[in-house]
This record gives structure tokens, C-alpha cells and sequence, in this order.
């Protein structure tokens, strides 16, 4: 029998990691066990607890957080049967990793808590976790699982060792267990406010997700965009002053003298006629790229200005968090080659 299962009661802290913690049927019956032996184990005043369909504790008392993140994955993750004798010959490799969790990552507010929200309970206090696996897995939700289904799985990231869906996905699960405008306000503010996620991404997932129509997605959607606006400018301050770049004049209106307004720009130098855009807008279905630049009518804008002689500069909020310099190093080539252009039309410059 493999020394890597206890068989007398033992505190979680001394029995090694997660993974020697909580374990499946099929692996214990690997390691010597007989059915019977394991059910008298879990059995009430055992040294073993049974936590879902096949996965076991084998310590008394309450699971950890990290011990029911663990079984819910064992549990979502298993491999068919097809792939069973691969995933035993992966366990005797000589340094065996966490045990098979296939395609199932978490979702929802437990990935949240991996992720660092503040909006949502810490691992200490799940009564749920949700994970999320493709729409053709047979798998029941039980217990504190709770499955999702998609046809659209994103690529997982790794968040406190375990393999959870992107920020965004993740938000986007957990609003739609959610009809309390006041928690989902609290969770949409808390992924752009210590800058989890771009605001385009959340409302890009809600819009998959067919949120967007919610009264309580709806009524938390001004402060998200507010939110994300108001990181993003703190952003675009920090790349002019930490870049050694002129100082412009901050959040006007471009005018025609006597005439309307035909621009909007976050950032403009009057002298060399440059303007900086941020691109925080809500992107429409169909009209948003990567980095969330919404579709025609911020282009027929841009095209105004450009006919003035003004250089428009779009930046993205994500660009500004994961390349400042990329930016910077924009805005100065277009202040530097202000000096070879025909000089822009004279136009008013009024604070918004």
C-alpha cells in the first residue's frame, strides 16, 4: 500500500499537500484499497470524509478552501474513460503533479477570491464553487458544486495554483447568479478598480453572456464605465508626467470658432496640434478589436479633426496599463514631427 495515504486520523496541516489530501475513489482503489475499506473510512466518526460523488478528505473535520477548489476540480475534471489509463501512467511519472482536472477550470466567485477581489467572500468562506467545463461533458452539478456549461471556454490562467477562467469570464458567471443591483455594482466597480480588467472586456463578456438587459447589470453599468474611465486618465497623467512629455492641456473641447464642437480629446498640445484619445467607450457587438476601440462614429470623429491638421492619438486602457512606454514613445514622435506639418486650422479649446 502506498505511504502517501494516511489511515489514521491526522491534522490537514501534517498531511502534506492538497493533492495528498483529497483524493478520488479510483485512486485509492489504485493504492491497495478496497471499496469496503473506503466506505468504513468515510462512514460518521471516521478518519475520512466523503466531499463528492468519488473524491474523498482524508482528514475529520472541515475541508479548506483550498481542499474544496481541489475536489470540485477532481470532481469536474476526471477523464473519460478512454483517457483513465493515460492519466494512471501520468501519476507514476517520477514527479507527479496535481491529479487530472482535463478541461474544468473555476469560475465564478471562487475564482474571483483567487483572482483578489474584495467584492466577494475569501476561500474561508465558500459555501459554492462553480466550475466551468464545455457544453458536451455529462456532469451534474451536487453538493457545493455547482457546474457551468458553455459552448465558448476560455483558456484558463492560473490563479493560487489552480487553473480559473480570465477575470472577465469569471465576472461575467458570478453577475449572473446575481439580482442584487447593490452586489453587482460592488463586483463590476472591484474588477476595474485595482485594475483586474479593462472595462470593454467585462462589458464584452456580459454582452456573450446576454446580461446586459438585467436591471441590476443596467443600473451598475454608469460605474463601471465611470470607474474605468477615471483609471484610465489617472494612467494617461502618469505616462505624461513619467515620460518626460510637454504638459498639455486636460480634457477638452475642440471647437470651430462660432461653430460646433468636433472633437473630444482627453489630452491636446495646442502648439503642435497633437490630441490624445482614450478608447474607455462601450464597444458595440461586432465593432470592438482587442484592445476594446469601438466602430465608426469614433472614426468619422477622428477623420474631422485629422481634415483640421489635428494628429489624433487613440489610446486603449490596456495599452496604457501593460505598455505605458508604447504611448509615450507615440506622443513624442507626433510632437516631434508637428514641426515638418502644414500648421493645423485655428480652432477654440474649451474645458469640458
Amino acid at each position: 500500500m502506498n505511504r502517501n495515504v494516511p489511515l489514521t486520523p491526522c491534522p490537514a496541516h501534517r498531511t502534506g499537500s492538497v493533492v495528498s489530501r483529497v483524493v478520488t475513489t479510483a485512486l485509492l482503489r489504485e493504492r491497495g484499497l478496497t471499496t469496503a475499506q473506503i466506505t468504513a473510512r468515510c462512514a460518521p466518526g471516521g478518519p475520512w470524509r466523503t466531499l463528492l460523488p468519488g473524491v474523498h478528505l482524508l482528514h475529520p473535520g472541515h475541508a479548506t478552501g483550498e481542499e474544496l477548489l481541489h475536489a470540485a476540480l477532481v470532481y469536474a475534471g476526471r477523464p473519460p474513460a478512454a483517457g483513465r489509463a493515460r492519466a494512471a501512467r501520468d501519476r507514476e511519472a517520477p514527479a507527479p503533479g496535481p491529479e487530472v482536472y482535463g478541461d474544468a477550470m473555476l469560475t465564478g466567485r471562487a475564482a474571483l477570491a483567487l483572482h483578489g477581489f474584495d467584492s466577494v467572500p475569501g476561500l474561508a468562506a465558500l459555501r459554492r464553487v462553480d466550475v466551468l467545463v464545455p457544453r458536451t461533458r455529462r456532469l451534474r452539478s451536487t453538493g457545493f458544486v455547482r457546474v457551468v456549461r458553455s459552448s465558448t471556454v476560455p483558456d484558463p490562467v492560473r490563479a493560487g495554483g489552480f487553473p480559473a477562467a480570465p477575470v472577465e469570464r469569471a465576472v461575467a458567471d458570478a453577475a449572473a447568479d446575481m439580482t442584487d443591483a447593490a452586489s453587482v455594482h460592488r463586483l463590476l466597480t472591484d474588477a476595474v478598480r485595482v485594475g483586474h480588467v479593462e472595462p470593454a472586456a467585462v462589458v464584452r463578456e456580459l454582452n456573450l453572456a446576454e446580461l446586459l438587459g438585467r436591471p441590476a447589470v443596467v443600473a451598475a453599468m454608469d460605474a463601471l464605465l465611470a470607474e474605468g474611465r477615471s483609471l484610465a486618465e489617472d494612467r494617461l497623467y502618469a505616462v505624461v508626467h513619467g515620460h518626460g512629455l510637454p504638459e498639455p492641456v486636460w480634457n477638452v473641447d475642440i471647437r470651430l470658432p462660432g461653430g460646433p464642437c468636433v472633437g473630444a480629446v482627453d489630452a491636446y498640445w495646442p502648439e503642435q496640434a497633437v490630441a490624445v484619445v482614450l478608447d474607455t467607450r462601450v464597444p458595440r457587438r461586432g465593432a470592438e478589436d482587442d484592445e476594446g476601440r469601438t466602430g465608426p462614429a469614433d472614426g468619422a470623429e477622428r477623420e474631422h479633426l485629422e481634415r483640421l491638421g489635428i494628429t489624433v492619438v487613440r489610446v486603449s486602457p490596456k495599452r496604457l496599463r501593460e505598455e505605458p512606454a508604447h504611448p509615450a514613445l507615440v506622443v513624442r514622435t507626433a510632437l516631434m514631427a508637428a514641426e515638418d506639418r502644414e500648421p493645423a486650422a485655428y480652432v477654440r479649446v474649451l474645458p469640458r
